[in-house]
């Protein structure tokens, strides 16, 4: 009878001593052996329950020690990559400069690139140790603070356009456009084969579209709404967006840093508070923000009704619908659970987030998601008439100190360390790989689809 093979030993746990330079050579000599457990594996799918439990303990024991480094260490690593707060830095160069001055903390820029390369199911969950990283900066006040002040300052791209789009009125980002009519900025969703679903590139046009609307004096009030589609099932429509591109999701072009994090620490929060340039003096540092319009035609699904939470006035089209089917994919709908409670009480947002309820636009329960219901035609006129209404300059110091009665930045803060932690696991799930795995063959059968729309309340982008 042959002999079991027992499991390798687990590296024994580094014995931190408080020590900046002594313990990034202790976590990265721990993580190394860790690797080396796993090195040999097989790939994700094709691992024995045994390979797939050594890779489980061998993770798991180097997060352990990710997580103890910080515990001590979080706000040394963040002044040593900020020039002790001095420089602000955005959420992937924090990360990558991370993993070059403290190795096994964070994946390195080509592990994530390797990573991009695969489809969910198989990504190595490097991710998960970024969302460790990120939860530890947010969760201490100063250095949650600074990170996310950094992330209201303008975009470098933003910045480069911003004489064209002050000379013109007009800049084309591709996946998203924005153009100025008088006092108001009109910024469109551009990604209209897929129902103008977000994507990176979607994310990070959008924060470059909002950017150059906060940043040029002449705008007072931003109106944002979605492209005309060209899928043949809404073809001449508008729609404000169909949520995450769970396609991209599912084939591993979602990042967890340029996507989860990004979009709800840069455009998303820049929509609510605008930007930060930075004075020097905390109480001198009001960000610029401006009211928002937005325009909710055909369908806001997922993202796009966490969007619309943030909005000063949302229009929707009387033929309208929103929801949010977070179980549905399996992941958080980013800030949606923090907000959408206070927006439409706890009952209803369980219904839309735990069992993806459909809310009609012309319904009595859509008048918590939304402030005017017009028919079709009389969409345009009734958004000018908002960003007329808004202008106001009484507007912007108004809704300053209603966010701040809402939302503080403490607030915001710790529940986005959490979600750092909680999306990041989510992500890499065995759940979520098999539901997008389950919608992804089912959209390929024929006439499959409308089924598939039909039950999840999401359209078919196939």
């Amino acid at each position: 009878m042959a002999t079991p093979i027992s499991p390798p030993a687990e590296p024994a746990a580094p014995d931190f001593r408080d020590d900046l330079a002594a313990d990034t050579r202790l976590l990265g000599d721990h993580v190394e052996a860790c690797e080396k457990l796993t090195a040999g594996l097989p790939p994700r799918r094709e691992r024995s329950a045994a390979q797939r439990e050594t890779a489980a303990r061998a993770d798991a024991a180097a997060r352990r020690a990710r997580h103890l480094f910080l515990d001590l260490h979080s706000r040394r690593v963040h002044d040593e990559l900020t020039d002790g707060g001095s420089r602000q830095v955005r959420l992937d160069e924090l990360a990558f400069t991370a993993a070059d001055r403290f190795p096994g903390l964070v994946p390195t820029r080509a592990q994530i690139a390797a990573d991009r390369q695969l489809p969910q199911a198989e990504k190595s969950g490097g991710e998960i140790d970024q969302g460790i990283f990120f939860a530890h900066l947010l969760d201490r006040r100063d250095t949650g603070a600074h990170l996310l002040d950094s992330m209201l300052a303008p975009t470098t791209r933003a910045l480069g356009l911003l004489p064209e789009f002050r000379r013109t009125g007009h800049v084309d980002l591709g996946q998203a456009v924005v153009r100025r009519d008088g006092c108001v900025a009109e910024v469109t969703i551009c990604n209209p084969h897929v129902l103008n679903a977000e994507d990176d590139a979607v994310v990070e046009a959008l924060e470059t579209a909002v950017d150059l609307a906060l940043l040029d004096d002449a705008v007072s009030v931003g109106v944002l709404r979605g492209a005309v589609l060209s899928h043949r099932r809404y073809s001449g429509r508008r729609a404000f967006g169909a949520g995450i591109n769970l396609t991209d999701l599912y084939t591993g072009r979602i990042g967890f840093v340029d996507f989860m994090l990004r979009r709800e620490t840069g455009y998303i929060r820049k929509l609510v508070h605008g930007l930060n340039v930075g004075s020097g003096h905390r109480l001198l540092d009001l960000p610029s923000g401006k009211p928002w319009v937005g325009a909710v035609e055909t369908f806001a699904i997922g993202g796009a009704t966490q969007v619309a939470l943030v909005l000063d006035r949302v229009i929707a089209a009387s033929d309208a619908y929103f929801s949010l089917p977070a179980l549905t994919e399996g992941i958080v709908p980013g800030v949606a659970n923090m907000r959408l409670g206070r927006v439409v009480g706890r009952r209803m947002a369980q219904r839309l987030i735990f069992f993806g309820e459909q809310v009609a636009a012309d319904s009595p329960e859509a008048l918590a998601l939304c402030d005017e219901v017009v028919a079709p035609e009389a969409m345009d006129a009734a958004v000018a008439a908002a960003a007329d209404r808004l202008s106001d300059p009484a507007v912007p110091a108004n809704r300053r100190m209603m966010h701040l009665a809402e939302e503080s930045d403490d607030l915001f803060r710790t529940y986005m360390s959490r979600y750092a932690l909680e999306q990041s696991a989510r992500m890499h799930r065995p759940d979520v790989v098999a539901k997008l795995e389950r919608t992804w063959i089912h959209r390929r059968r024929p006439g499959a689809g409308a089924r598939q729309a039909d039950a999840q309340h999401r359209p078919d982008l196939s």
